[in-house]
């Protein structure tokens, strides 16, 4: 039986589990953007390419 780190690992592998990761990081980042006042958009963004990467793109 697969743990809860499989399962999620797994989700995160498929097309399904990309879109929603790709959704939640521009989220994050968008309101980052927002909060920051557009003052550090590319570290943002580098930030978020980073988190994707981690994730599995």
């Amino acid at each position: 039986m697969s743990g809860i780190g499989d399962k999620a690992k797994d989700f995160l592998s498929s097309d399904k589990g990309e879109q929603a990761s790709d959704s939640a990081l521009d989220k994050a980042g968008d309101a980052a953007d927002k909060a920051t006042g557009g003052k550090h958009g590319d570290q943002i963004d580098k930030a978020e390419q980073t988190a994707d990467t981690k994730l599995g793109s």
